[in-house]
């Protein structure tokens, strides 16, 4: 009896450890398709665009020749602009309703496709989508209303780690950062808790190092009850920021909902911090 008891947990411990290198390996190969799920064109909400709202098709080129493609829609007299850079599925259609209610809330707002995303060109890489948001950062100055001053860096989960990227090669106003993470293998690390990621996975995201050189205002948004990125790994990365810097913490939102559980408040803290580190900047 006691024989058959230690073969078969000797069998659970074995395929345990099978499955655990099966799934290492498969990360392993395919790690970027466990990381980027992107919506191509046609495939998506364009059907919902509103003529009538104003938004404009945009086209612009990374340093590395990848042509993308954007919306831009103008607010009359605009707090500022906000350059929205997405999460790591779907593409910006999926976004259009974040889009006007930030422009009804008095922004001009930028948001654009990743390569590989959307009607963009190429594939995403960690370092592809840096360029990105480097090249829409540079596009998003040459935009009619614009004010280069007044451009706020919004980044939304994997955008966040964008955002913090190009906040530390560019001057935005300020910067946003809504449901996104301390570091790509901490998040990894979350999300397969059985597997040694932090050992093999290659793309680093690695936006709490970062943030530590960027020293605009910050205001950190998080749902309470985020299913993707816990809340923890929102706190390590503000410990990190710089002040100014402000956290929002929603309660009763997971990682998609936010501006819908947080409704007016949600979106009085974002035009709040706009005007006050805006006005702040000022000469």
């Amino acid at each position: 009896m006691i024989r058959r008891i230690l073969k078969f947990i000797r069998s659970l411990v074995i395929a345990a450890f099978v499955a655990i290198a099966v799934w290492t390996l498969a990360l392993m190969a395919f790690e970027e398709q466990f990381i980027y799920f992107p919506s191509v064109y046609p495939e998506g909400l364009y059907n919902a665009l509103d003529p009538s709202v104003g938004v404009i098709d945009c086209w612009f080129t990374t340093a590395d020749s990848v042509k993308l493609h954007g919306w831009y829609v103008r607010a009359p007299d605009p707090i500022g602009t906000l350059l929205l850079s997405h999460g790591n599925a779907g593409n910006i259609s999926h976004r259009l309703d974040l889009m006007r209610q930030l422009h009804r809330s008095g922004f001009n707002v930028f948001m654009y496709d990743y390569r590989g995303y959307g009607r963009s060109e190429g594939f995403p890489t960690e370092e592809g989508i840096y360029l990105d948001g480097r090249a829409a950062y540079d596009y998003a100055a040459t935009l009619p209303g614009v004010d280069s001053l007044r451009i706020i860096l919004f980044g939304t989960s994997l955008g966040g780690a964008v955002s913090v990227d190009v906040a530390t090669d560019r001057s935005p106003g300020g910067l946003i950062l809504e449901a996104t993470f301390s570091s790509g293998k901490e998040l990894g690390q979350e999300l397969y808790p059985f597997l040694p990621i932090k050992l093999f996975m290659k793309s680093e995201f690695n936006s709490v190092e970062k943030i530590r050189s960027i020293t605009v205002p910050i205001l950190v948004i998080h749902g309470s009850d985020d299913s993707i990125v816990p809340l923890k790994l929102a706190r390590r990365l503000f410990d990190a920021a710089n002040e100014p810097k402000e956290f929002y913490e929603i309660a009763g939102a997971d990682h998609n909902d936010t501006y819908m559980v947080g409704r007016a408040e949600y979106f009085n803290k974002i035009s709040g911090f706009a005007r006050r580190l805006l006005k702040n900047s000022q000469p």
